[in-house]
């Protein structure tokens, strides 16, 4: 029996356990944080992500996590609406939070896989017939495979092709969740100040709501371990912003799910070496925009697909590649643009945006949106993976 090791629990490399485990690979999962992760953005599928859902056979379920957002409101410093976006731009054919997607994964997965949470992989060694790979606390063991699905600082891409695959856009984004003070009810609320993004949101709790941060900055030298640390950086950057932020930075500093990153982009020659291959946002990370999540799982099964239907990893790794990347590629220049658009620089160009936005939210404008979207979502008819006899 073929087995996989996968690096990451968030999206992608539980998507790929799903095909493995069903095609019959032994498959182990390591992720270094101790659980699944909660929170996140939510995110959203349309088009062929749509019939990947219904292949997977869990979209019925998917459906009953939908948030059912509504109309996202843009506000000035006294709450006052200036501009709107309407749900269908931003919400696709389906929403779901990051962390019911993750939970859905995990629990279609959990029986077959080997999950091993708080542990990371330290080295990788490729030989003839197998990676010997190296763990911070588990003994050492040889696996057929090596995924790295481990995100943008994917610890994977590091020790197998080396660093300088990151373009950074200039930007920061973080989240976390708090108690729902404005009392949103499937909606949300943006506010911006030059350089600077506030989102807040309630869906499906109406208990919680959900901080989305964008800002501009220079790169910034900080420990992506250390939440204290992270959250000074925001403190900083928003201390003096307006509107209800004030709150919310009393809000973050009792926060336990904080996530921090640079808006950056991932750019590779080529997505494996050997015996290791790279999925998601470890392999394009795109940026917002990029229907990430969606093509990380679409990633996932065709990478598997690649695998099960030649029996040949080599050849596998390169169809999936040859599949991918015009896809991914375009998506990722699509979302170059996106931190200048969410924080643009100065006031004239924060009310231009929103000029933008009041264009957008007409009737002609969101069904078109609505079509181009569907369209970018799309990588082609989802091909009929034939399995070997064994693998």
């Amino acid at each position: 029996m073929t087995t996989v090791l996968i690096s990451g629990a968030g999206i992608a490399g539980p998507s790929l356990a799903f095909w493995l485990s069903r095609y019959g690979y032994d498959v182990t999962v390591v992720e270094q944080a101790r659980g699944l992760r909660a929170s996140g953005a939510a995110v959203d599928f349309r088009g062929d992500q749509m019939a990947l859902l219904e292949r997977m056979g869990i979209l019925a379920e998917m459906r009953s996590y939908d948030t059912a957002m509504g109309d996202q409101l843009i506000v000035d410093a006294a709450g006052r609406q200036v501009s709107r976006l309407p749900s269908v731009i931003f919400s696709g054919e389906l929403e779901i939070e990051r962390g019911d997607l993750s939970g859905v994964l995990y629990r279609h997965t959990k029986d077959g896989v080997d999950y091993v949470f708080g542990d990371r992989i330290t080295a990788l060694d490729e030989q003839a017939d197998s990676v010997y790979v190296t763990f911070e606390h588990r003994r050492a063991r040889r696996f057929d495979l090596v995924v790295g699905a481990d995100g943008q600082h994917s610890g994977v891409r590091r020790l197998a092709f080396g660093d300088g695959f990151q373009v950074d856009l200039g930007y920061y984004t973080a989240g976390f969740s708090m108690p729902n003070v404005l009392g949103l009810d499937h909606s949300a609320r943006i506010y911006n100040e030059p350089g600077r993004y506030v989102n807040v949101s309630s869906a499906r709790n109406p208990r919680r709501a959900a901080v989305s941060l964008v800002f501009a900055s220079p790169e910034l030298a900080y420990d992506r371990r250390d939440l204290a640390e992270q959250k000074r950086i925001i403190a900083e950057h928003y201390g003096a912003t307006g509107w209800v932020v004030p709150q919310l930075l009393r809000e973050l500093e009792k926060a336990d799910d904080l996530y921090f990153a640079s808006l950056s982009q991932i750019q590779m020659p080529r997505w494996s070496t050997g015996r290791i291959a790279l999925l998601g946002d470890a392999a394009w990370c795109g940026g917002p925009g990029a229907s990430g999540t969606g093509y990380a799982m679409l990633g996932a099964y065709t990478l598997a697909g690649e695998l099960v239907s030649t029996g040949d990893h080599a050849v596998a790794f390169a169809r999936y590649e040859e599949a991918m990347r015009p896809a991914t590629t375009k998506s990722a220049k699509f979302a170059t643009g996106a931190g200048k658009f969410l924080a643009p620089a100065t006031e004239a160009k924060i009310r231009r945006r929103n000029r933008t936005y009041r264009f957008l939210s007409s009737r002609p404008m969101t069904g078109l949106i609505n079509k181009l979207a569907k369209g970018h979502a799309n990588t082609g008819d989802l091909a009929d993976y034939q399995p070997l006899t064994t693998v």
